[in-house]
């Protein structure tokens, strides 16, 4: 552990802790999307892709998330984190915590942006990177496989079995049921780390990998200002209602049909945040739409 202990004052034995929730945006982005996580993040892709030995990442270039292009209105369905690697592989890191329609389709259209913007006008098609995406779902996304937590995919032309160099890497997080105990390695730590950090009041003996520990370290709650914890608070909340209205749109049969579902559910979305206080600008940031559309959404009568 060398001065882990020492230097951080919130882990002191005997001392309750709390821990932010890493599926949120900002508490993932302070994780895996800043400067100073080059050296985590480079771990934590190491372990969730499993490449070691000759294929081993040694460096990663932390990219800018806003400057990946992103499917308009789809505001719950986003990329967090962009990172290059050494070898000029792009990786597009996303949590998903909204079980919306389908989902690969927006997570498919940032891999295929990005793997096509590399190029520029006139230059040779060799000139293009592989892209990964790996994204984590805070629900069950592949009912149809219930023991199989990961799932890759590799684009390839079907008559020829040619591979084509985008990747997609899903994990979900509902089918990872191993307790402290049973963790096997660096992949079921992060994965444990990031499922039930917020649930946690110490830091546990079962998390050994020190980039882990460090990360534990950035989302104590006891190391951050009121107002990091504020907005941290107010990301949780929102989640939350977004959630809360997703039940409620199902309950109400509002699915049947995925133009009116998802219209339905926008609206759902906007009543239950409207009711909640928040005002009509911030509701249109969280939609993805303008403040025209958020007030017609709060206007029309339910069906």
């Amino acid at each position: 552990m060398g001065t882990f202990g020492v230097l951080w004052r919130g882990a002191k034995r005997g001392t309750t802790m709390r821990f932010l929730d890493v599926r949120t945006d900002c508490a993932f982005q302070m994780v895996f999307g800043s400067q100073r996580s080059r050296q985590v993040l480079r771990h934590f892709l190491n372990a969730m892709l499993e490449y070691e030995d000759e294929h081993e990442i040694r460096d990663v270039e932390i990219v800018d998330p806003g400057q990946v292009p992103l499917v308009r209105g789809m505001k719950d369905c986003y990329v967090n984190v962009r990172a290059v690697l050494a070898n000029d592989s792009h990786v597009l890191i996303e949590m998903q915590v909204l079980d919306v329609e389908s989902i690969e389709q927006p997570v498919l259209y940032n891999a295929a942006r990005l793997y096509s913007s590399q190029l520029r006008y006139r230059e040779h098609y060799r000139l293009i990177n592989p892209v990964i995406a790996l994204t984590f779902t805070d629900f069950v996304f592949f009912a149809d496989t219930p023991e199989q937590m990961m799932s890759r995919y590799r684009l390839a032309k079907k008559q020829r079995l040619m591979d084509y160099d985008i990747e997609l890497v899903f994990v979900e997080l509902p089918k990872f049921r191993k307790e402290g105990s049973e963790l096997a390695g660096a992949q079921d730590q992060w994965i444990y780390f990031i499922k039930n950090a917020r649930t946690l009041d110490r830091v546990p003996d079962c998390l050994t990998e020190p980039m882990i520990r460090q990360a534990l370290e950035w989302i104590d709650e006891s190391t951050l200002s009121a107002r990091e914890l504020e907005t941290m608070h107010q990301r949780r909340e929102v989640l939350q209602m977004q959630r809360d209205a997703l039940g409620k749109a199902r309950i109400n049969g509002v699915r049947e049909g995925f133009e009116q579902g998802r219209q339905a559910e926008r609206q759902a979305v906007a009543r239950v945040a409207h009711g909640q206080g928040l005002a009509a600008v911030h509701i249109a940031q969280l939609l993805g739409c303008t403040l025209e559309e958020v007030q017609r959404l709060l206007a029309v009568p339910s069906a």
